[in-house]
């Protein structure tokens, strides 16, 4: 810690030979910001594994005892897991490029100048400048204030802002929601009170993910049935091979093998990492990865109007006085408010542009907010303007306001400027004599239209919440053609009661006059309701809604404050990136779902016939090399290109629940065929031990790929070529002799005597999946 006097005068801030000083001291902001795992990290997630583990020793016995054709599973295992890395470390060079692009980056003097450097690299004693929306990076002190408050609800709950003045202290993780200032850095690095929070937000994360908790859940359910069943198989395959303990062995493994779904959690990683990867392609940085699956289960979209559906650039339109006030006079004004104002937000920005400073000099100025929905300042003279909401500053029978919203109605922003007769002030109560209106045009995004009539496509309902004036807020959304537009709602004649404020939402489409702590009850009141909500905004009124909703999604351009809270930011600010978020969601989760229907199929059956073979006492039918082909041909190769398809329909909740329902029936039915098989083929005494297992690895095969083709309906092209070739390579495997064809999988379906039972039963079997199929289906269907 350095001593006082090398503290360094707030307008200058530390010089280059300071700097450089603080950064050999290690006096840095080096908290790391990761977007992901590390290398490390991710190589020992993906190989270290419980299933691995338990498949790896399996594997050992095979190549122990032979031979390595019924060791192929071990191979598979490898494949897959080098897969799932190379995908992971693609989505982690992705987050972290995207996430040096979004980052807040605070602006600190040095030597007597502005810079803007990255969060990491300001050091000890840097005086950083603070502005409506900046996050504050790291812990310090106040050194300058004009109307400076500060939410500190990321750390402490509370959202009101809290005032701050020179001397009180500020903590990382904050942020400016109104006025300007300087802060000293006192405390960087890991002694930061945000610290900790900040490094974990910023991580690649699948905390609170119902689809991993599901599978999770399953998982441990399997763990379960593992023990007791390979129990049951081991001791049943030692008492039926006799002395041939290597027949015993390679039956155990070929039992306990298709029990592990270890390619369901790597489908899953991959599914999601893939995703990472394509949105990274339009510049949406997600932040989190279950905003990947919230998003496929969002049914409605809260968005802001200005920086969504218009652009943030606003430009001056007209100004038309009253009272006999001139022109001139009132551009003077705008200007010289404009000019008192160091971090303008769009409105003031677009005036400044027509408006030069008339040079007057400011004697009390008050900051815009949100809440407020005015700014002033007193000038020298006795001047004192004030710049704000017509609805706010006059009364409802007040001429000037009735043609404000007269304006308003046509899609215009419409500011009322006016005088006061006393110095502003922003902890009284403001009385103004209307001086003029001042009118805005704003320029609506080219894509919104689209985009709107894409969510309402997809049955995504739209609220457009905005601090504007309804009339005005209304008129732009009826431009786009969004529905319910042509009646918008005045926030403030809105309920505070929850309930009766969600039934009030459902009704209406348009809100305006939301302050933002209204914007946060109304997420809240959805969420209340039953829905799925994603919040869309750019501004620091936007930031306590973006947090509470189940998703928030921020623009690039946006404040940091709104991108550190946000789960998405969209870097390229563009509203029409959400619709391919939106669908990159429901092609993730809905085609995971597709594939765990296979594996837990599998899992189901070969439980069945662990327990019934085991139960039975007759040796093992299947050879490792027997499940791993047909693994690999109705499940493995297939779910890889299935949890990679498009899918458009929107996730449910209730996963485990929906998938367990298809998938225990599906296997119950295709271990039941299989044993039934095999009993009848063990029957005929003329049938070689071999020419039997062909029997129930045939209609094993036939049953699981029927669950394969219900899964992966509707059908496209690409579907039904899938299916074809996977006949395909099984005719080959069971008809021809060449190489990889019957002698490698050791079958031989020569014998008709059992060929045909099983053929027949394969087709009872399909039957029964299909019915079972059609059951859950419309089961599902009524209770969604």
């Amino acid at each position: 810690m350095s001593t006082t006097d090398e503290r360094t005068d707030a307008l200058v801030g530390l010089t280059a030979d300071q700097v450089a000083a603080r950064v050999a001291a290690g006096q840095t902001n080096d908290v790391p910001a990761r977007a992901s795992r590390s290398v490390g990290e991710i190589i020992r997630a993906n190989v270290f594994t419980r299933f691995n583990a338990i498949v790896g020793v399996l594997f050992a016995i095979i190549l122990v005892i032979g031979p390595i054709q019924d060791g192929l599973f071990g191979f598979v295992i490898v494949i897959n897991t080098l897969i799932g890395i190379v995908q992971e470390l693609r989505a982690k060079r992705t987050l972290e490029r995207l996430a040096i692009i979004g980052e807040a980056r605070p602006v600190v003097r040095r030597d007597g100048t502005q810079i803007e450097v990255s969060p990491n690299q300001v050091v000890l004693d840097d005086v950083i400048e603070l502005g409506p929306g900046d996050k504050i990076v790291v812990d310090g002190v106040v050194l300058a204030a004009a109307g400076l408050e500060v939410d500190e609800s990321l750390l402490t709950g509370e959202s009101d802002p809290v005032a701050k003045q020179p001397g009180d202290p500020l903590l990382s993780g904050s942020f400016v929601t109104v006025g300007t200032g300087a802060q000293q850095a006192t405390k960087v690095g890991r002694e930061a009170y945000a610290a900790q929070l900040a490094e974990e937000a910023s991580r690649f994360t699948l905390v609170d993910s119902e689809l991993r908790a599901g599978i999770n859940k399953i998982l441990q359910i399997i763990t379960y049935l593992l023990v007791p069943a390979a129990a049951l198989i081991i001791w049943s395959q030692f008492r039926t091979a006799g002395t041939e303990i290597d027949d015993a062995l390679r039956g155990m493994v070929a039992a306990l093998v298709p029990m592990v779904p270890e390619g369901l959690v790597l489908l899953t990683s991959i599914a999601f990492a893939v995703g990472v990867i394509r949105l990274g392609r339009r510049n949406c940085l997600v932040q989190e990865l279950p905003a990947i699956e919230g998003l496929a289960r969002v049914d409605v979209v809260c968005a802001d109007k200005t920086g969504t559906l218009t652009e943030n650039g606003m430009r001056l339109s007209e100004v038309l006085p009253f009272g006999g006030h001139g022109e001139d006079e009132l551009r003077a004004a705008l200007g010289a408010l404009a000019s008192v104002d160091p971090r303008p937000n769009a409105s003031l920005a677009a005036i400044a542009e027509v408006c030069p400073s008339p040079g007057w000099t400011a004697t009390e100025t008050v900051a815009f907010s949100s809440a407020r929905k005015w700014s002033g300042a007193s000038f020298d003279g006795a001047r004192h303007w004030v710049l704000g909401a017509c609805d706010v500053l006059l009364g409802a029978d007040s001429p000037e306001r009735a043609e404000a919203e007269r304006i308003g109605a046509t899609g215009l922003r419409v500011l009322l400027l006016g005088r006061s007769a006393t110095t502003v002030d922003a902890d009284a109560p403001v009385v103004v004599e209307p001086a003029g209106l001042v009118v805005l045009q704003q320029r609506v995004r080219p894509e919104a239209k689209d985009t709107l009539a894409y969510f309402a496509a997809q049955d995504v309902t739209v609220k457009v919440i905005s601090g504007d004036n309804a009339l005005s807020v209304g008129a732009v959304a009826a431009s786009l053609d969004l529905r319910g537009a042509e009646a918008p709602v005045d926030a403030r004649e809105l309920s505070a009661e929850r309930d009766a404020l969600g039934a009030e939402l459902d009704r209406g489409t348009v809100f305006g006059r939301v302050t933002p702590a209204q914007k946060r009850d109304m997420v809240g009141a959805l969420q209340a309701g039953g829905h799925t909500v994603a919040m869309t905004g750019d501004g620091v009124n936007d930031v306590l809604a973006l947090k509470d909703a189940d998703i928030g999604v921020a623009m690039g351009s946006g404040s940091p404050a709104t991108r550190a809270v946000a789960q998405i930011v969209l870097l390229d600010n563009s509203f029409a990136t959400l619709p391919h978020v939106v669908a990159e969601g429901r092609r993730v989760i809905g085609n995971i779902e597709r594939v765990s229907n296979l594996f837990l199929t599998k899992t189901v059956y070969s439980v069945l016939l662990a327990i019934a073979i085991g139960a039975i006492g007759v040796p093992f039918p299947f050879l490792p090399r027997h499940l791993t082909l047909i693994g690999s041909l109705t499940i493995g190769i297939p779910a890889f290109f299935l949890a990679l398809a498009p899918n458009t329909e929107r996730a449910r909740r209730g996963f485990v629940r929906r998938v367990l329902r298809l998938a225990v029936p599906s296997g119950v039915i295709i271990g039941a065929a299989t044993i039934v098989t095999y009993l009848i083929a063990r029957a005929d005494p003329t049938a070689t031990p071999i020419q039997q297992s062909t029997a129930a690895v045939v209609v094993l095969y036939l049953a699981a790929t029927w669950v394969l083709v219900a899964v992966a309906r509707p059908f496209a092209w690409w579907k039904a070529l899938m299916i074809a070739a996977s006949l395909a390579a099984f005719s080959y495997a069971l008809f021809l002799p060449a190489i990889f064809g019957q002698q490698f999988w050791q079958l031989d379906p020569s014998h008709a005597g059992v060929m045909l039972p099983a053929v027949v039963v394969a087709a009872v079997a399909v039957v029964v999946i299909e019915v079972a199929y059609r059951l859950v289906n419309r089961s599902l269907a009524r209770s969604s």
